[in-house]
């Protein structure tokens, strides 16, 4: 996030795309309903009538993955009406005319087709974005799950810079994480271009630093994905793998695929709190304690570091995390002598200047810092860039609009989009393990529209086959209106009764590898007799 969560019930127009904000992500959505009533407006972007829409000033149920059409007619609307900010534009950015050029061809009529909006929208809410004095973007999974998912977020990063959005309290881009430390993860190197502190191991320089820290050399080139693993270990070309705090089995895509990967693995070694389905599969289970059981730092959304407490003992053999890869590690002849994470966090801190300032002292003192916080007295960083673009300059990104990798047709008829609900979490690791959300959602349920269930004779509360090309599960249907004609909407909740990403598809974004796990074609069949 380039700002904060406590800034969005300061905007003035909030932009919400694809993100289930109230459901998903309930406490930062008080934030959006305050704005609303403090006057902000708020346009949601979304396919399906998610319970945000309530509040919003304006709702664009677009055709699924045509969010790059809508928009770069936005920008071509800003452009051609000089509604961008010129100081801004002129003083931080360079590529404008090439933008100007590229966005031609994507008029408001071009993209009223493409998406289903009507043209007068796509200007209103253009015009609306452009006149904020604090505009805010917003998004989550809806945006990146896609095979273009970083064009996406490239073409809104195009509207915020036009407009100046950038640098300020209030506005920004801004991705809601999907899980409560991904960014923490991230911040620690777990991406495979980078070291800690987003810091790229191909530069000579880096590598020298931690090498001269650790005691081992750096390897320049860049790792594998997960996704990109998966596939190596088929073709035999990775042969352990090792899986911590996640249930791969049941959130990939193409689910089989993986299950057929982690069946096919020489070792499979799974670090977690609950035998899940993927730790089933496993040669060796590491027991982990959860969050209660450790000590440590979360680092949430907004890049806001937090300490956490023990507040129990781990049961029987479980350890936290970071004793258990030290032990590990010990064990393999690189000895790891931590005596308490706060020491796994002075050395990271050392090592990245970004979280330089951050000290275990100082967490208990101001209960949670953002970074970039670069030394001892800095206050932290409620928003980025406000000193303008780190590079120097803010470069327009020349996307184009491109199908899902799937479409609909006459054999599978429906697109199959999915996510998450309130009442459910994720892969059902926890909240599958207690009852009182099982009352509030029991089973898994297939969203349909009533005019598509009235197509196939399908009642509400009906058990249906749904078929893609990859596999085949039993449902059964609520019929509503929250899914538009021609969508269907699952969760991945259930994986013992309705394993839904059996039916996903693991078509891909060539630049992250992540999976377009919100658009697949699929059909849905009436089962004679129920």
């Amino acid at each position: 996030m380039s700002n904060s969560i406590r800034e969005m019930e300061d905007a003035s127009f909030l932009l919400v795309v694809g993100s289930n904000t109230t459901e998903t992500h309930p406490v930062i959505a008080l934030r959006m309903k305050q704005a609303v009533r403090k006057g902000a407006r708020l346009v949601v972007v979304d396919p399906r009538k998610v319970e945000l829409v309530r509040y919003a000033h304006r709702w664009l149920p677009l055709h699924i993955g045509t969010d790059i059409a809508l928009f770069n007619a936005m920008a071509h609307v800003v452009i051609r009406d000089g509604l961008y900010n010129t100081t801004y534009v002129r003083e931080k950015t360079e590529g404008l005319a090439a933008l100007e050029e590229h966005l031609k061809g994507y008029t408001p009529e071009y993209a009223a087709q493409v998406t289903g909006l009507s043209a007068e929208a796509i200007v209103q809410t253009a015009h609306e974005y452009a006149a904020a004095d604090r505009a805010s973007i917003v998004y989550t999974l809806g945006v990146t799950e896609h095979t273009c998912g970083t064009h996406n977020v490239q073409s809104l990063a195009n509207l915020a810079i036009l407009t100046g959005n950038l640098g300020r309290w209030g506005t920004g881009v801004n991705p809601l994480r999907g899980q409560n430390n991904v960014q923490g993860a991230g911040d620690m190197g777990c991406i495979p271009t980078d070291l800690p502190g987003y810091q790229k191991a191909d530069r000579p320089e880096v590598r020298a630093k931690f090498e001269e820290a650790w005691g081992r050399p750096i390897p320049s080139r860049p790792g594998l994905t997960k996704v990109t693993a998966v596939d190596q270990v088929l073709k035999g070309r990775v042969k352990a793998v090792y899986i911590m705090g996640e249930n791969t089995v049941v959130s990939d895509a193409h689910a089989s695929h993986t299950r057929a990967a982690l069946e096919a693995a020489d070792l499979l070694v799974v670090q977690d709190i609950f035998l899940t389905e993927t730790a089933q599969l496993a040669h060796v289970v590491l027991p982990a304690a959860c969050y209660a059981e450790v000590d440590g730092t979360f680092t949430n959304t907004e890049r806001r570091v937090q300490r956490v407490r023990r507040a129990v003992e781990p049961p029987g053999e479980a350890k936290p995390d970071w004793l258990i890869l030290s032990e590990l590690a010990g064990r393999l002849g690189y000895p790891m002598a931590y005596r308490h994470p706060s020491e796994v966090w002075d050395e990271v801190a050392g090592l990245s200047p970004i979280l330089a300032g951050i000290s275990y002292r100082r967490l208990e003192q101001a209960g949670g810092l953002q970074w970039p916080c670069p030394s001892g007295d800095h206050p932290g960083t409620p928003y980025l860039h406000a000193d303008g673009p780190e590079s120097g300059k803010a470069y327009f990104s020349l996307v184009h609009h491109v199908p899902p990798a799937e479409l609909p047709d006459a054999e599978f008829p429906l697109v199959l989009t999915t996510g998450r609900r309130r009442s459910t979490y994720h892969t059902g690791t926890m909240t599958g393990r207690a009852s009182g959300f099982k009352l509030l959602v029991p089973h898994e349920l297939l969203e349909m529209n009533p005019t598509d269930a009235a197509a196939l004779s399908i009642a509400d509360g009906e058990e249906v086959l749904v078929t893609s090309r990859r596999g085949q599960v039993k449902v059964a249907v609520k019929v509503t209106d929250r899914s538009p004609e021609g969508t269907v909407f699952m969760s991945f909740h259930f994986p013992d009764s309705t394993h839904t990403n059996l039916l996903t598809s693991d078509a891909r974004d060539l630049i992250t590898d992540t999976p377009e796990l919100k658009a697949c074609a699929v059909r849905v069949e009436k089962l004679s007799g129920r």
